[in-house]
Formats: C-alpha cells, structure tokens, sequence
C-alpha cells in the first residue's frame, strides 16, 4: 500500500512539473507576445463621432448662405501610443473615391509618428458612394465646410492640442484643405479655430476665387504628380508662385513620373478609370462673388463644357509616396 502511495506521489508530482513548465511557456510567451504585440501604428485610443454640418451648393456657398442642409457626417479619431496630455492632429479630407487605402496609410503613418488623426467620412452621411463619375454630386466646397466643423469639434478635445491641428486633403479633398487657408472661406464659415497648417496632395488648382490670394497665413504644402492626367499641376505652380510673392509660406513639390492617386499603395502602377470626369483641360474664375465662370469661353461654367475630359489614370508610386510621407511628417514636426 505504501508503494502504491509513493508511486502516485512521483506521478502526481511529475504532473505538477509538467504542468509548471506549459504554465511558465505559456506565460513567457504571452509575455513575449503582449511586449511585441503593439505595433508603433496602433492607437492607444479610438473615438467615433457624429459630426452635425450644412451642404451647400458651390454657389451658395461662395454668396455665404447660411441655410445649407443639414446633414450628420461619421468621424474617427485615433490618438497614438505616445504618453503625452495633448497631441498634435490631422483632419484627413478623402478625395472622390472616398475612403481608401491611402488614407489608412497616413493614419498609420501619422500615429506613428506621435499625431492624432481624425478621419472625416464626407460621403456616407449624405448618401453618397463616389463622385468620381459626377462631381456634381458633391461641390468641393461644401467639404470646406466640412472641415471648419471637424477643426471646431477637434479645437474641443481634451487630449488635443489646439493650436497644432493641421488639414490634409486628397484631390478633391485638397480644395477644401487648401483653399480653407483663405481669409474670406474662414471668416464665412469658420470659427476663432485655426488650423496650423494646410497640405494638399494632387490639389486641383484650376479654380480662381475671388480672394483667394488673402490667407490666413499658415504654413501650406502642396505635392502633386507630373504625370497627373486627372488633375492638371500646372495652374498650382501659377497659384504658389503668387502667393509666395506675398510672402506666404507655401511650397509646391513636384514628382516625375507620378500618377494621381499616387499615394494609394493597393493601386497599380498606372491603370485607367474611363469614367472618370476630369476638368484637368478647365480654369474656373470667380465672379460677382458667388458666379464661376469658365475662363477660356467666359460663360457660367457648366459640367457639359467642352473642356471636362472624361477618363484619366490613377496609380501607385511607392518611391513619390515615401518621400511625401517623410516630408510632411517631419513638417508637422517642426510646428
């Protein structure tokens, strides 16, 4: 009887250290785990909002209305790692496709970096899906607004910083983040807030409002395609070479070879979007306040135009992408 007691005594106690050494595996490797699990572009903290704004016309807008729709927009805001009160942020303005991989890139690239980002979603509340094939679905503007609302809500925040809250659009998105530089666009629709720096990606240019030369006096940075067949980069030379005569801190960097969209990394190289409508062959001009005029025919400027293109190219150019990235991050650094 002894015996078989003892022999259960060294099988229970082998069990016992069997069981000890899968425990202590298993908690080095959650260990292991929980110390490598938290890649450096994984927020410490998500937040959804709703965010209330108005959507106007291009025309209303220009005249100032005050009696847009009313219309209640998702926003995502995402606060890095990084042990700090308050923190720097980014109000990201997409482009016609919406929401895409290029946008995610910068948010990861962002918190990365030690920024908040707040991702504004300008189509979803209103219906939309796309205005790649009818921009009239959506005026550029009117994410302008957009953007003040986003800059206010942002300006409120506990853990950010709001005197280092700055605007990045794509395309279309680039008008508003641009153009809400310019002292009339804010007196009329935004607040006390301001933003610290405007930065355009593919900017469309081609549009002269009256102005719009007047600016608030923000740094702005602006990169854009040589390749670009969506959104002409020749009237963005013209408007930076203007204000840099005013002495505004602005700057236009050019890559060759480069497509718009160029900072999307699930594009290819270079592929067609045959429905796309283009005004690349356009220059718009403001007049009487509230009227856009096509400039090579001086009549009210109209979609059926001979000047809008419809097909253009997109795609991705990893080498243009890097270079955009560190530049603009170590900008928003020094701020």
């Amino acid at each position: 009887m002894f015996y078989f007691f003892e022999m259960l005594i060294m099988k229970f106690t082998k069990l016992i250290r069997n069981l000890s050494f899968l425990l202590s595996s298993s908690i080095i490797c959650f260990v292991t785990s929980a110390q490598t699990y938290p890649n450096p572009t994984t927020p410490s903290r998500i937040e959804i909002h709703a965010l209330p704004t108005q959507t106007f016309t291009g025309d209303e807008f220009l005249k100032g209305s005050t009696k847009g729709v009313v219309h209640m927009l998702a926003v995502e805001l995402r606060i890095p790692q990084v042990q700090k009160a308050k923190f720097p942020a980014v109000v990201l303005i997409h482009g016609s496709g919406g929401l895409g991989s290029n946008i995610d890139m910068w948010v990861h690239e962002l918190n990365k970096a030690g920024i908040a980002t707040l991702i504004v979603d300008t189509f979803s509340g209103r219906g939309i899906t796309s205005t790649v094939q009818d921009q009239t679905l959506l005026h550029s503007l009117a994410m302008m607004v957009d953007s003040y609302r986003a800059l206010d809500m942002l300006s409120k925040h506990p853990r950010i910083d709001a005197s280092k809250i700055s605007i990045i659009g794509f395309s279309k998105g680039a008008v508003a983040s641009i153009f809400s530089s310019t002292t009339r666009f804010k007196e009329l629709y935004g607040s006390s807030a301001k933003f610290a720096s405007h930065i355009g990606l593919y900017t469309p240019c081609n549009t002269r409002f009256i102005g719009d030369s007047a600016v608030t006096g923000a740094p702005m940075r602006l990169f854009h395609g040589t390749a670009d067949d969506y959104v002409n980069v020749v009237p963005c030379r013209a408007y930076v070479q203007e204000l840099k005569s005013k002495g505004v801190d602005i700057s236009l960097t050019e890559f060759p070879d480069t497509q718009h969209g160029y900072d999307s990394p699930l594009s290819p190289r270079k592929v067609a979007v045959p429905t796309a409508q283009s005004t690349r062959q356009c220059q718009f001009i403001e007049k009487n306040k509230g009227e856009l005029f096509n400039a090579q025919s001086g009549a009210p400027f109209s979609y059926s135009d001979p000047c809008v293109q419809i097909g253009a190219h997109i795609g991705h150019n990893p080498e243009s992408t890097e270079q955009t990235v560190k530049s603009v991050v170590s900008f928003l650094q020094t701020l």
